[in-house]
Protein backbone atom coordinates (compact mmCIF):
# COMPACT_ATOMS: atom_id res chain seq x y z
CA UNK A 1 0.00 0.00 0.00
CA UNK A 2 1.31 3.64 -1.04
CA UNK A 3 1.67 6.76 1.22
CA UNK A 4 -0.58 8.11 -1.39
CA UNK A 5 -2.65 5.27 -0.29
CA UNK A 6 -2.85 6.88 3.03
CA UNK A 7 -4.00 10.04 1.85
CA UNK A 8 -7.08 8.21 0.40
CA UNK A 9 -8.13 7.23 3.38
CA UNK A 10 -8.30 10.70 4.79
CA UNK A 11 -9.93 11.99 1.75
CA UNK A 12 -13.07 10.07 0.19
CA UNK A 13 -13.73 12.39 -2.00
CA UNK A 14 -10.88 13.14 -4.22
CA UNK A 15 -12.47 16.62 -5.42
CA UNK A 16 -11.09 17.97 -2.05
CA UNK A 17 -7.68 17.06 -2.78
CA UNK A 18 -8.20 18.94 -5.65
CA UNK A 19 -9.59 22.00 -4.87
CA UNK A 20 -6.90 22.34 -2.19
CA UNK A 21 -4.37 21.94 -4.82
CA UNK A 22 -5.66 25.03 -6.70
CA UNK A 23 -6.12 27.01 -4.03
CA UNK A 24 -3.83 29.36 -1.92
CA UNK A 25 -3.22 29.02 1.50
CA UNK A 26 -5.37 31.66 3.17
CA UNK A 27 -6.80 32.03 6.54
CA UNK A 28 -9.29 34.59 8.40
CA UNK A 29 -8.18 36.29 11.26
CA UNK A 30 -11.62 35.43 13.13
CA UNK A 31 -13.36 35.90 16.96
CA UNK A 32 -11.46 37.02 19.90
CA UNK A 33 -12.26 40.40 19.39
CA UNK A 34 -9.81 43.44 18.84
CA UNK A 35 -8.86 44.53 15.35
CA UNK A 36 -7.33 41.55 13.15
CA UNK A 37 -4.90 42.93 10.99
CA UNK A 38 -3.48 39.81 9.57
CA UNK A 39 -0.10 39.30 8.02
CA UNK A 40 2.24 36.94 6.56
CA UNK A 41 5.77 35.07 6.90
CA UNK A 42 9.06 37.27 5.69
CA UNK A 43 11.29 35.53 3.83
CA UNK A 44 13.82 35.95 7.20
CA UNK A 45 11.61 34.91 9.41
CA UNK A 46 10.69 31.73 7.12
CA UNK A 47 14.32 31.40 6.54
CA UNK A 48 14.83 31.10 10.27
CA UNK A 49 11.90 28.82 10.98
CA UNK A 50 12.24 26.09 8.99
CA UNK A 51 13.80 22.67 9.66
CA UNK A 52 16.75 21.70 8.04
CA UNK A 53 16.14 19.08 5.28
CA UNK A 54 18.42 16.05 5.70
CA UNK A 55 17.32 13.40 2.93
CA UNK A 56 16.61 9.47 4.70
CA UNK A 57 15.12 6.69 2.17
CA UNK A 58 14.95 3.26 3.94
CA UNK A 59 14.51 1.71 0.79
CA UNK A 60 16.50 2.56 -2.71
CA UNK A 61 13.21 3.15 -5.17
CA UNK A 62 13.11 1.60 -8.47
CA UNK A 63 12.49 4.97 -10.37
CA UNK A 64 14.48 7.66 -9.30
CA UNK A 65 12.71 10.76 -8.97
CA UNK A 66 13.73 13.73 -12.34
CA UNK A 67 14.37 16.76 -11.77
CA UNK A 68 12.46 19.94 -13.55
CA UNK A 69 12.21 23.94 -12.64
CA UNK A 70 13.76 25.39 -9.48
CA UNK A 71 13.38 23.24 -6.53
CA UNK A 72 10.47 20.97 -8.04
CA UNK A 73 11.60 16.86 -8.71
CA UNK A 74 9.27 14.51 -9.12
CA UNK A 75 8.24 11.57 -6.48
CA UNK A 76 10.53 8.40 -6.10
CA UNK A 77 8.34 5.33 -7.30
CA UNK A 78 8.39 1.90 -5.92
CA UNK A 79 7.94 -1.38 -7.51
CA UNK A 80 8.27 -3.75 -4.75
CA UNK A 81 7.71 -3.69 -0.93
CA UNK A 82 11.05 -5.01 1.54
CA UNK A 83 11.11 -8.53 2.66
CA UNK A 84 12.64 -7.03 5.80
CA UNK A 85 11.65 -3.58 6.29
CA UNK A 86 14.29 -1.62 7.87
CA UNK A 87 14.33 -0.09 11.54
CA UNK A 88 14.44 3.45 11.65
CA UNK A 89 13.71 4.31 15.71
CA UNK A 90 15.48 2.72 17.82
CA UNK A 91 13.37 1.39 20.84
CA UNK A 92 10.46 3.14 21.74
CA UNK A 93 9.62 6.93 21.30
CA UNK A 94 7.04 7.25 24.26
CA UNK A 95 7.81 8.06 27.97
CA UNK A 96 4.52 6.64 29.30
CA UNK A 97 2.79 9.55 28.78
CA UNK A 98 -0.76 9.92 28.05
CA UNK A 99 -2.72 12.23 25.23
CA UNK A 100 -5.63 12.76 23.01
CA UNK A 101 -5.58 13.75 19.52
CA UNK A 102 -8.47 14.13 17.54
CA UNK A 103 -8.24 13.76 13.28
CA UNK A 104 -10.98 14.11 10.60
CA UNK A 105 -12.83 10.87 9.43
CA UNK A 106 -14.07 9.93 6.01
CA UNK A 107 -16.14 6.34 6.33
CA UNK A 108 -16.35 3.85 9.52
CA UNK A 109 -14.96 4.86 12.97
CA UNK A 110 -13.06 1.86 14.19
CA UNK A 111 -13.86 1.12 17.72
CA UNK A 112 -12.02 2.20 20.72
CA UNK A 113 -9.25 -0.08 21.89
CA UNK A 114 -9.17 -2.37 19.58
CA UNK A 115 -6.18 -4.69 18.21
CA UNK A 116 -4.64 -2.23 15.77
CA UNK A 117 -4.90 0.47 18.43
CA UNK A 118 -3.21 -1.26 21.36
CA UNK A 119 -0.48 -2.48 18.92
CA UNK A 120 -0.07 0.99 18.34
CA UNK A 121 0.36 2.13 21.99
CA UNK A 122 2.27 -0.37 23.04
CA UNK A 123 5.10 0.53 19.95
CA UNK A 124 4.57 4.18 20.38
CA UNK A 125 5.32 3.68 24.33
CA UNK A 126 2.07 6.03 25.63
CA UNK A 127 -1.16 5.94 25.44
CA UNK A 128 -2.49 8.16 22.52
CA UNK A 129 -6.48 8.17 22.19
CA UNK A 130 -6.80 9.09 18.51
CA UNK A 131 -10.68 10.59 18.18
CA UNK A 132 -11.50 10.56 14.56
CA UNK A 133 -14.17 13.03 14.17
CA UNK A 134 -17.10 13.31 11.10
CA UNK A 135 -14.85 14.77 8.25
CA UNK A 136 -18.34 15.84 6.72
CA UNK A 137 -18.69 18.31 9.54
CA UNK A 138 -15.04 18.51 11.05
CA UNK A 139 -15.10 22.08 10.09
CA UNK A 140 -17.76 22.86 12.46
CA UNK A 141 -16.48 20.97 14.98
CA UNK A 142 -13.30 22.49 15.13
CA UNK A 143 -14.22 26.41 15.99
CA UNK A 144 -16.32 24.87 18.60
CA UNK A 145 -13.36 23.50 20.40
CA UNK A 146 -11.19 26.48 20.34
CA UNK A 147 -14.17 28.82 21.07
CA UNK A 148 -14.14 26.84 24.63
CA UNK A 149 -10.39 26.95 24.35
CA UNK A 150 -10.73 22.78 24.70
CA UNK A 151 -8.30 21.42 21.86
CA UNK A 152 -6.65 17.72 22.19
CA UNK A 153 -2.68 17.68 22.55
CA UNK A 154 -2.64 16.84 18.78
CA UNK A 155 -4.72 17.80 16.18
CA UNK A 156 -5.18 17.65 12.50
CA UNK A 157 -6.15 21.13 11.08
CA UNK A 158 -6.68 20.65 7.12
CA UNK A 159 -5.32 23.76 5.33
CA UNK A 160 -8.30 24.24 2.73
CA UNK A 161 -10.41 25.03 5.72
CA UNK A 162 -8.16 27.22 7.46
CA UNK A 163 -10.54 30.15 6.62
CA UNK A 164 -13.04 28.14 9.48
CA UNK A 165 -10.54 27.58 11.92
CA UNK A 166 -8.37 31.02 11.84
CA UNK A 167 -5.84 29.04 12.42
CA UNK A 168 -3.33 32.41 11.84
CA UNK A 169 -4.69 33.11 14.82
CA UNK A 170 -5.14 30.04 16.85
CA UNK A 171 -0.72 29.87 16.26
CA UNK A 172 -0.21 32.72 18.14
CA UNK A 173 -2.67 31.47 20.79
CA UNK A 174 -3.89 28.03 21.19
CA UNK A 175 -1.19 25.83 19.32
CA UNK A 176 2.15 25.12 20.81
CA UNK A 177 5.15 27.27 18.88
CA UNK A 178 7.85 24.16 17.71
CA UNK A 179 10.18 26.62 16.41
CA UNK A 180 12.46 25.80 20.00
CA UNK A 181 12.23 22.57 19.24
CA UNK A 182 12.50 22.07 15.08
CA UNK A 183 13.92 25.16 13.58
CA UNK A 184 17.23 24.83 11.54
CA UNK A 185 19.47 21.45 12.76
CA UNK A 186 17.49 20.97 15.82
CA UNK A 187 15.36 19.06 13.36
CA UNK A 188 18.20 16.76 13.39
CA UNK A 189 16.95 15.29 16.56
CA UNK A 190 14.00 13.53 14.84
CA UNK A 191 15.64 12.27 11.80
CA UNK A 192 12.31 11.17 10.30
CA UNK A 193 10.90 14.54 10.67
CA UNK A 194 13.92 16.06 8.86
CA UNK A 195 13.25 14.51 5.71
CA UNK A 196 9.98 15.51 4.92
CA UNK A 197 10.38 18.30 1.84
CA UNK A 198 11.03 22.10 3.35
CA UNK A 199 8.01 23.39 0.93
CA UNK A 200 5.93 21.24 3.26
CA UNK A 201 7.28 22.51 6.70
CA UNK A 202 6.50 26.14 5.03
CA UNK A 203 2.53 25.31 5.38
CA UNK A 204 3.07 24.94 9.14
CA UNK A 205 5.08 28.18 9.92
CA UNK A 206 2.40 31.38 10.97
CA UNK A 207 3.61 34.43 11.53
CA UNK A 208 7.67 33.45 11.33
CA UNK A 209 6.97 30.51 13.90
CA UNK A 210 7.08 26.64 13.21
CA UNK A 211 3.87 25.46 14.43
CA UNK A 212 2.59 22.82 12.04
CA UNK A 213 3.94 19.31 11.24
CA UNK A 214 3.07 18.11 7.73
CA UNK A 215 1.00 15.61 6.93
CA UNK A 216 1.13 13.63 3.37
CA UNK A 217 4.42 16.36 2.45
CA UNK A 218 4.91 16.32 -1.11
CA UNK A 219 6.76 18.01 -3.42
CA UNK A 220 4.70 19.78 -4.68
CA UNK A 221 0.34 19.21 -4.90
CA UNK A 222 -1.38 19.24 -8.60
CA UNK A 223 -4.82 18.79 -10.54
CA UNK A 224 -4.93 17.04 -13.67
CA UNK A 225 -7.47 16.00 -16.54
CA UNK A 226 -7.67 12.51 -16.41
CA UNK A 227 -8.85 9.94 -18.47
CA UNK A 228 -10.37 6.28 -19.20
CA UNK A 229 -6.64 4.97 -20.64
CA UNK A 230 -8.51 1.69 -21.06
CA UNK A 231 -11.74 3.07 -23.03
CA UNK A 232 -10.04 5.86 -25.34
CA UNK A 233 -6.88 3.58 -26.62
CA UNK A 234 -9.31 0.58 -27.47
CA UNK A 235 -11.17 3.42 -29.92
CA UNK A 236 -6.94 4.07 -31.03
CA UNK A 237 -6.80 7.20 -29.14
CA UNK A 238 -3.73 8.29 -27.06
CA UNK A 239 -3.34 10.98 -24.42
CA UNK A 240 -0.54 12.79 -26.63
CA UNK A 241 -3.65 13.42 -29.54
CA UNK A 242 -4.79 16.09 -26.83
CA UNK A 243 -2.64 19.45 -27.46
CA UNK A 244 -4.79 22.00 -27.19
CA UNK A 245 -8.74 23.22 -25.85
CA UNK A 246 -9.89 22.76 -29.42
CA UNK A 247 -8.47 19.33 -29.61
CA UNK A 248 -10.29 18.02 -25.98
CA UNK A 249 -13.57 19.31 -27.05
CA UNK A 250 -13.27 17.21 -30.51
CA UNK A 251 -12.60 14.28 -28.51
CA UNK A 252 -15.13 15.34 -26.04
CA UNK A 253 -17.89 15.02 -29.18
CA UNK A 254 -15.99 12.06 -30.44
CA UNK A 255 -16.26 10.15 -27.70
CA UNK A 256 -20.36 11.19 -26.42
CA UNK A 257 -23.02 8.45 -27.08
CA UNK A 258 -26.35 10.01 -24.84
CA UNK A 259 -28.30 7.63 -26.48
CA UNK A 260 -26.02 4.85 -24.55
CA UNK A 261 -25.60 6.52 -21.51
CA UNK A 262 -21.78 7.76 -22.18
CA UNK A 263 -21.44 11.24 -21.48
CA UNK A 264 -17.38 12.06 -22.13
CA UNK A 265 -16.88 14.96 -19.51
CA UNK A 266 -17.49 15.23 -16.22
CA UNK A 267 -16.78 18.53 -14.39
CA UNK A 268 -13.20 19.70 -15.59
CA UNK A 269 -13.21 23.44 -14.90
CA UNK A 270 -11.07 23.61 -11.63
CA UNK A 271 -8.37 21.73 -13.61
CA UNK A 272 -8.43 23.47 -16.88
CA UNK A 273 -8.97 27.31 -16.60
CA UNK A 274 -4.81 28.02 -16.28
CA UNK A 275 -4.50 26.18 -19.73
CA UNK A 276 -5.25 29.27 -20.95
CA UNK A 277 -2.38 31.35 -18.52
CA UNK A 278 -4.91 32.04 -16.05
CA UNK A 279 -3.41 32.39 -12.63
CA UNK A 280 -4.91 29.99 -10.03
CA UNK A 281 -5.67 32.83 -7.89
CA UNK A 282 -3.00 35.73 -8.31
CA UNK A 283 -0.44 37.25 -10.55
CA UNK A 284 2.39 39.91 -10.27
CA UNK A 285 3.66 41.40 -13.25
CA UNK A 286 5.89 44.67 -13.63
CA UNK A 287 5.45 44.57 -9.72
CA UNK A 288 1.59 45.00 -9.83
CA UNK A 289 -0.60 42.46 -8.70
CA UNK A 290 -3.92 41.47 -10.63
CA UNK A 291 -6.52 38.91 -9.47
CA UNK A 292 -7.72 35.85 -11.17
CA UNK A 293 -11.00 37.60 -12.12
CA UNK A 294 -9.58 40.51 -13.50
CA UNK A 295 -7.84 38.77 -16.50
CA UNK A 296 -9.24 38.37 -19.50
CA UNK A 297 -7.44 34.24 -19.79
CA UNK A 298 -10.02 34.05 -16.93
CA UNK A 299 -12.95 34.69 -19.06
CA UNK A 300 -11.75 32.64 -22.25
CA UNK A 301 -11.40 29.99 -20.14
CA UNK A 302 -15.07 30.28 -18.73
CA UNK A 303 -16.29 30.65 -21.98
CA UNK A 304 -15.11 27.80 -23.22
CA UNK A 305 -16.23 25.58 -20.56
CA UNK A 306 -19.42 26.81 -20.87
CA UNK A 307 -19.96 26.10 -24.36
CA UNK A 308 -18.87 22.39 -23.15
CA UNK A 309 -21.42 22.32 -20.93
CA UNK A 310 -24.05 23.46 -23.98
CA UNK A 311 -22.48 21.00 -26.63
CA UNK A 312 -24.05 18.25 -24.91
CA UNK A 313 -21.31 16.37 -23.68
CA UNK A 314 -20.98 17.25 -20.29
CA UNK A 315 -23.03 14.23 -17.99
CA UNK A 316 -26.31 15.74 -17.04
CA UNK A 317 -25.66 14.81 -13.25
CA UNK A 318 -22.02 16.65 -13.46
CA UNK A 319 -24.31 19.77 -14.89
CA UNK A 320 -26.49 19.49 -11.74
CA UNK A 321 -23.51 19.99 -9.58
CA UNK A 322 -23.58 15.98 -8.41
CA UNK A 323 -20.30 15.92 -7.58
CA UNK A 324 -20.62 12.52 -5.36
CA UNK A 325 -21.36 10.03 -7.71
CA UNK A 326 -18.35 11.53 -10.20
CA UNK A 327 -16.17 8.44 -9.31
CA UNK A 328 -19.14 6.40 -9.83
CA UNK A 329 -19.60 7.55 -13.13
CA UNK A 330 -16.18 7.68 -13.93
CA UNK A 331 -15.70 3.88 -12.79
CA UNK A 332 -18.64 2.97 -14.84
CA UNK A 333 -18.49 4.17 -18.03
CA UNK A 334 -20.35 6.57 -18.00
CA UNK A 335 -18.44 9.36 -18.00
CA UNK A 336 -15.26 9.45 -19.86
CA UNK A 337 -13.23 12.41 -18.71
CA UNK A 338 -12.72 14.05 -15.29
CA UNK A 339 -10.74 16.38 -13.24
CA UNK A 340 -8.68 15.89 -9.83
CA UNK A 341 -6.52 16.11 -7.63
CA UNK A 342 -3.13 13.81 -8.42
CA UNK A 343 -3.37 12.07 -4.99
CA UNK A 344 -6.75 10.30 -6.52
CA UNK A 345 -4.33 8.21 -8.55
CA UNK A 346 -3.65 5.54 -6.51
CA UNK A 347 -4.00 2.04 -5.82
CA UNK A 348 -7.16 2.39 -3.90
CA UNK A 349 -8.87 3.89 -7.61
CA UNK A 350 -7.75 1.10 -9.45
CA UNK A 351 -8.96 -1.24 -6.64
CA UNK A 352 -12.72 0.66 -7.08
CA UNK A 353 -12.21 0.73 -10.90
CA UNK A 354 -11.35 -2.70 -11.60
CA UNK A 355 -14.22 -3.65 -9.24
CA UNK A 356 -16.61 -1.70 -11.70
CA UNK A 357 -14.72 -2.53 -14.86
CA UNK A 358 -11.75 -5.63 -15.01
CA UNK A 359 -10.10 -3.67 -18.11
CA UNK A 360 -10.15 0.17 -15.86
CA UNK A 361 -6.96 2.04 -16.21
CA UNK A 362 -6.88 5.63 -15.51
CA UNK A 363 -4.65 7.98 -17.21
CA UNK A 364 -4.12 11.97 -17.27
CA UNK A 365 -3.72 14.09 -20.53
CA UNK A 366 -0.19 16.33 -20.30
CA UNK A 367 -0.61 19.80 -19.74
CA UNK A 368 -1.16 21.54 -22.58
CA UNK A 369 -2.24 25.53 -23.50
CA UNK A 370 -5.67 26.22 -24.97
CA UNK A 371 -4.34 27.29 -28.25
CA UNK A 372 -1.59 24.46 -28.57
CA UNK A 373 1.18 27.18 -28.79
CA UNK A 374 3.87 27.82 -25.99
CA UNK A 375 5.11 26.43 -23.25
CA UNK A 376 2.88 24.90 -20.81
CA UNK A 377 2.53 26.11 -17.84
CA UNK A 378 0.77 24.82 -14.15
CA UNK A 379 0.76 26.34 -11.22
CA UNK A 380 1.85 23.79 -7.67
CA UNK A 381 -0.23 23.38 -4.84
CA UNK A 382 0.87 23.46 -1.40
CA UNK A 383 3.08 20.33 -0.75
CA UNK A 384 1.02 19.68 2.41
CA UNK A 385 -2.54 20.31 3.15
CA UNK A 386 -2.93 18.37 6.30
CA UNK A 387 -1.14 19.79 8.90
CA UNK A 388 -1.12 18.31 12.75
CA UNK A 389 -0.56 20.82 15.41
CA UNK A 390 0.16 20.35 19.44
CA UNK A 391 -1.98 22.02 21.90
CA UNK A 392 -0.07 25.41 23.30
CA UNK A 393 -0.88 24.21 27.03
CA UNK A 394 1.75 20.75 26.60
CA UNK A 395 4.70 21.27 28.51
CA UNK A 396 8.04 20.93 26.74
CA UNK A 397 8.80 17.71 27.93
CA UNK A 398 5.45 16.45 26.58
CA UNK A 399 6.39 18.51 23.08
CA UNK A 400 9.31 16.86 22.83
CA UNK A 401 7.91 13.50 23.99
CA UNK A 402 4.96 13.77 20.87
CA UNK A 403 7.79 14.43 18.38
CA UNK A 404 9.86 12.07 18.85
CA UNK A 405 6.10 9.92 18.35
CA UNK A 406 5.63 12.13 15.21
CA UNK A 407 8.77 11.52 14.23
CA UNK A 408 8.41 7.29 14.38
CA UNK A 409 4.64 8.23 12.44
CA UNK A 410 7.17 9.83 9.65
CA UNK A 411 9.31 7.05 8.91
CA UNK A 412 10.33 6.86 5.10
CA UNK A 413 7.88 4.38 2.91
CA UNK A 414 9.16 0.81 3.73
CA UNK A 415 10.28 0.71 6.97
CA UNK A 416 9.70 -1.22 9.77
CA UNK A 417 7.45 1.62 11.61
CA UNK A 418 6.04 2.58 8.17
CA UNK A 419 4.86 -1.29 7.77
CA UNK A 420 3.59 -0.92 11.22
CA UNK A 421 1.37 2.07 11.10
CA UNK A 422 0.24 1.35 7.70
CA UNK A 423 -0.64 -1.91 7.68
CA UNK A 424 -0.41 -3.25 11.46
CA UNK A 425 0.91 -6.51 12.82
CA UNK A 426 1.83 -8.79 10.49
CA UNK A 427 -0.54 -12.08 10.84
CA UNK A 428 -2.80 -10.16 12.96
CA UNK A 429 -3.69 -7.12 10.47
CA UNK A 430 -1.81 -8.19 7.67
CA UNK A 431 -0.46 -10.85 5.41
CA UNK A 432 1.89 -11.40 2.76
CA UNK A 433 0.82 -12.25 -0.80
CA UNK A 434 3.63 -12.96 -3.35
CA UNK A 435 5.71 -10.79 -1.01
CA UNK A 436 3.17 -7.57 -0.58
CA UNK A 437 1.51 -7.06 2.67
CA UNK A 438 -1.96 -7.23 2.35
CA UNK A 439 -5.08 -6.50 4.80
CA UNK A 440 -6.64 -9.57 6.77
CA UNK A 441 -9.96 -8.51 7.85
CA UNK A 442 -9.11 -7.26 11.28
CA UNK A 443 -6.83 -5.10 9.21
CA UNK A 444 -9.78 -3.89 6.96
CA UNK A 445 -11.22 -2.68 9.97
CA UNK A 446 -8.78 -0.97 12.15
CA UNK A 447 -5.59 -0.08 10.62
CA UNK A 448 -6.63 1.05 6.96
CA UNK A 449 -8.56 3.71 8.43
CA UNK A 450 -5.70 5.66 8.64
CA UNK A 451 -6.36 7.54 12.03
CA UNK A 452 -2.29 7.88 13.11
CA UNK A 453 -1.20 9.28 9.51
CA UNK A 454 -3.45 12.12 9.88
CA UNK A 455 -1.25 12.98 12.41
CA UNK A 456 2.65 12.66 10.64
CA UNK A 457 3.39 10.74 7.55
CA UNK A 458 6.87 10.41 5.79
CA UNK A 459 7.42 12.42 2.55
CA UNK A 460 5.00 11.06 -0.51
CA UNK A 461 6.50 8.47 -2.85
CA UNK A 462 4.38 6.54 -5.66
CA UNK A 463 3.57 3.32 -4.69
CA UNK A 464 1.12 0.54 -5.40
CA UNK A 465 2.68 -3.19 -4.12
CA UNK A 466 1.33 -5.23 -6.66
CA UNK A 467 0.59 -2.91 -9.64
CA UNK A 468 3.68 -2.28 -11.59
CA UNK A 469 1.66 -0.60 -14.05
CA UNK A 470 -0.26 1.80 -12.07
CA UNK A 471 3.37 3.15 -10.71
CA UNK A 472 4.75 3.21 -14.27
CA UNK A 473 1.75 5.78 -15.44
CA UNK A 474 1.92 7.66 -12.53
CA UNK A 475 5.54 8.61 -12.52
CA UNK A 476 5.63 8.81 -16.45
CA UNK A 477 3.23 10.85 -16.31
CA UNK A 478 4.94 13.24 -13.41
CA UNK A 479 8.42 13.17 -15.41
CA UNK A 480 6.81 14.29 -18.83
CA UNK A 481 4.95 17.57 -16.79
CA UNK A 482 7.63 18.31 -14.31
CA UNK A 483 9.05 20.97 -16.52
CA UNK A 484 5.83 23.05 -16.48
CA UNK A 485 5.41 23.10 -12.97
CA UNK A 486 5.97 26.22 -11.40
CA UNK A 487 5.33 28.06 -8.44
CA UNK A 488 2.43 30.79 -8.12
CA UNK A 489 2.92 34.33 -6.11
CA UNK A 490 2.51 34.19 -2.02
CA UNK A 491 3.31 30.02 -2.28
CA UNK A 492 3.63 28.48 0.94
CA UNK A 493 3.55 32.37 2.87
CA UNK A 494 0.59 31.56 4.96
CA UNK A 495 -1.11 34.95 4.23
CA UNK A 496 -3.74 35.33 7.40
CA UNK A 497 -6.13 37.70 6.12
CA UNK A 498 -8.47 40.13 8.45
CA UNK A 499 -12.48 38.75 8.43
CA UNK A 500 -13.18 41.98 5.81
CA UNK A 501 -10.58 40.42 3.31
CA UNK A 502 -11.15 36.86 3.69
CA UNK A 503 -14.91 37.36 2.76
CA UNK A 504 -13.65 39.50 -0.52
CA UNK A 505 -11.42 36.84 -1.09
CA UNK A 506 -13.58 34.21 -0.90
CA UNK A 507 -16.23 36.28 -3.27
CA UNK A 508 -19.43 33.92 -3.04
CA UNK A 509 -21.72 35.54 -5.42
CA UNK A 510 -18.87 35.47 -7.97
CA UNK A 511 -18.35 31.88 -7.23
CA UNK A 512 -21.55 31.03 -7.20
CA UNK A 513 -21.87 32.64 -10.50
CA UNK A 514 -18.59 31.39 -12.17
CA UNK A 515 -20.36 27.90 -10.73
CA UNK A 516 -23.99 28.48 -12.83
CA UNK A 517 -21.45 28.95 -16.19
CA UNK A 518 -19.34 26.50 -16.00
CA UNK A 519 -22.65 24.58 -16.12
CA UNK A 520 -24.44 25.96 -18.59
CA UNK A 521 -27.05 27.74 -16.06
CA UNK A 522 -25.56 31.64 -16.76
CA UNK A 523 -24.03 33.12 -19.22
CA UNK A 524 -20.44 35.13 -19.26
CA UNK A 525 -21.96 38.10 -19.74
CA UNK A 526 -23.47 37.67 -16.12
CA UNK A 527 -20.59 36.47 -14.93
CA UNK A 528 -18.85 39.77 -15.82
CA UNK A 529 -21.45 41.82 -14.52
CA UNK A 530 -20.79 40.21 -10.72
CA UNK A 531 -17.08 40.29 -11.58
CA UNK A 532 -16.83 43.96 -12.11
CA UNK A 533 -19.04 44.62 -9.24
CA UNK A 534 -16.59 42.41 -7.10
CA UNK A 535 -14.16 44.07 -8.39
CA UNK A 536 -15.27 47.70 -7.49
CA UNK A 537 -15.84 46.91 -4.19
CA UNK A 538 -14.66 44.07 -2.17
CA UNK A 539 -11.98 43.04 -4.72
CA UNK A 540 -10.47 46.29 -5.24
CA UNK A 541 -9.85 46.53 -1.38
CA UNK A 542 -8.79 42.81 -1.25
CA UNK A 543 -6.06 43.84 -3.85
CA UNK A 544 -5.33 47.06 -1.94
CA UNK A 545 -4.92 45.13 1.31
CA UNK A 546 -2.98 41.91 -0.67
CA UNK A 547 -0.39 45.17 -2.47
CA UNK A 548 0.11 47.18 0.86
CA UNK A 549 0.37 44.53 3.26
CA UNK A 550 1.90 41.55 1.73
CA UNK A 551 3.52 42.11 -1.64
CA UNK A 552 5.12 45.55 -0.90
CA UNK A 553 5.99 44.42 2.46
CA UNK A 554 6.91 40.93 2.13
CA UNK A 555 7.09 40.20 -1.76
CA UNK A 556 5.78 37.28 -3.49
CA UNK A 557 7.64 34.57 -1.77
CA UNK A 558 9.43 33.32 -4.61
Amino acid sequence: MSHQMSRRRLLTAAAVAGTAAMSPLLTACGGGGGAQRGGANTKEGMRAALPTYVERTAVKPEIAPAAGGKDVATHPGYLTYPAKPPVTVQGVPGKGGSYTAVTPLWGTNPPAGNSYFQAMTKALGLDLQVKPADGNTYNTIVPTMTAAKKLPDWILLPAWWNPNFATGQLAGSQLADLTPYLAGDKVKKYPNLAALPTGAWQTGVWNDKLHGIPGHASNYEVGATFYRRDVLEAKGITADQVKSADDLMRLGKELTDAKRGVWAFDDIWTYVYTFWGAPTKWKVEDGKLSHLYETQEFLEALDWHYRLAKSGCMHPDALAGDNAAANTRFYSGKTLIKGDGKGAWVLADHQSGTAANPQYRRGAFNVFTADGKGRPRLEMGPASSMISYLNANLKPAQIEELLAVANYLAAPYGSAEYTMVQFGVEGVHHTRENGVPVYTEDGKKFAQTGTYSGLATPAAVISAPGNDQLVKDVTDWEKANVHTLVKPPFWGMNISLPQAMATAEAAQPVADTIKDCSHGKKTVSEVRTVVDSWKSGQGKRLKEWMTSNVLEKYGTGL
